[in-house]
């Protein structure tokens, strides 16, 4: 108040110990909140620079979440893929017991030559009258059967005639009255021989027209359960794939997958996705009675099979490759955090122990200063005792 009149040496005192205690109240500040910069009066620089550090690591933190949650998209989408190969190389085991069963049939289609080439052997099919050097074995193409034809060499052998007939599934033999025929082989089981007709200069073998083969009931019962169990499996690759899913986003269901791993939207990776259903595959559902019927159909199926069992496991190196990339990019984020928030913090930060000395030292400084100031006001209470 103004009009108290203090001496010289009160208000010096007086002056230290408010200095004291404004000291005091900051340090104390500083120990409550742990920072030496608490605001743009504290110290502008730092304050200003730290938060823009502390907003960065913020923006990043936020896309943590996005990278997190595409990470889980691919573990779900990998999970997918090996469900995926387990189902698929189960279909190609199923296509390749039909490999292991019996033959579908009886009898297999076969037709025989109707005049006898006496002079025919194995050796040399070139009898000179019924079959001759240069005449052409024709056979029309049938289901599972492709078109053949060859020309007859001067010394054409059995084993010579199969080696070309291997390619339409055909096989050639003579019988017990030295007649040639022909059959179809294990791969073409259920195919009936096209006509075959010999012809070039005037011979005399002619072929009768192939007889149908012969259904084996048992055999074709054990193929028609194999054809329910692929399909089966067929059904279960589709909803697998349909199921690979992690929140919304299903990378073998047709989805894209976008991940933004900085703060100002530039660095970004872009995952395709594909459609992994069965269709996707190339595979497709089979027909009892009309499918697995013999080895070239069940073939037909395993080469499918292993394709899509090929595809799989690209998809799977190029989701790995994915995987790896955003995994490294998560772990890069976090450690930049930890550097931005580390950078703010060495900025702002108050030094606990050496506040604490501080505190201490002021504490001391403010029981002296409180002593002092006592000792100034003695003279004044020397003048009241001398009134007194």
């Amino acid at each position: 108040m103004s009009g108290i009149v203090l001496s010289a040496a009160v208000r010096q005192n007086l002056l230290s110990l408010q200095s004291t205690a404004a000291l005091l109240s900051t340090t104390q500040n500083r120990l409550a909140s742990g920072k030496k910069v608490n605001s743009a009066l504290d110290n502008p620089t730092n304050f200003f620079t730290a938060q823009g550090l502390d907003n960065r690591a913020s923006d990043i933190n936020n896309l943590l979440d996005a990278i997190g949650n595409g990470v889980q998209v691919l573990q779900a989408a990998n999970t997918g893929l090996t469900s995926l190969q387990k189902l698929v190389d189960t279909a190609k085991s199923i296509a390749n017991q039909v490999l292991q069963t019996t033959t579908g049939y009886t009898t297999k289609s076969s037709t025989t030559s109707t005049a006898l080439p006496a002079g025919s052997t194995s050796a040399n099919l070139v009898d000179g009258v019924a079959i001759k050097s240069g005449e052409i074995i024709s056979i029309a193409a049938t289901t599972g059967i492709p078109a053949f034809s060859i020309t007859l060499g001067a010394s054409e052998s059995l084993a010579q005639l199969n080696t070309s007939l291997a390619a339409s599934n055909l096989t050639a033999s003579l019988s017990s009255t030295n007649q040639l025929v022909i059959t179809t082989t294990n791969d073409a089981a259920s195919s009936t021989i096209g006509a075959v007709t010999l012809g070039g200069t005037a011979g005399t073998a002619t072929f009768a027209a192939a007889a149908a083969p012969v259904a084996d009931a048992n055999s074709q019962t054990t193929r028609a359960n194999l054809v329910s169990q692929y399909n089966n499996i067929i059904a279960q690759i589709t909803t697998t794939s349909q199921d690979s899913s992690f929140n919304g986003i299903n990378l073998l269901f047709g989805d894209d997958l976008k991940l933004t791993f900085n703060e100002t939207g530039k660095s970004t990776l872009t995952i395709k996705g594909v459609t992994y259903d069965a269709a996707g595959l190339g595979l497709a559902p089979l027909t009892a009675g009309t499918d697995f019927l013999d080895n070239s159909s069940a073939n037909a199926v395993v080469a499918k099979v292993s394709a899509a069992s090929d595809q799989l496991r690209s998809e799977a190196s190029s989701l790995g490759s994915n995987l790896s990339i955003v995994q490294i990019r998560q772990d890069f984020a976090k450690n930049l955090i930890n550097v931005l928030q580390t950078g703010s913090a060495n900025l702002t930060l108050a030094d606990s122990n050496e506040e604490a000395a501080n505190s201490q030292a002021l504490s001391t400084r403010q029981s002296i200063a409180v002593s002092a100031l006592a000792l100034a006001n003695q003279s004044q209470a020397s003048v009241l005792q001398l009134l007194r």
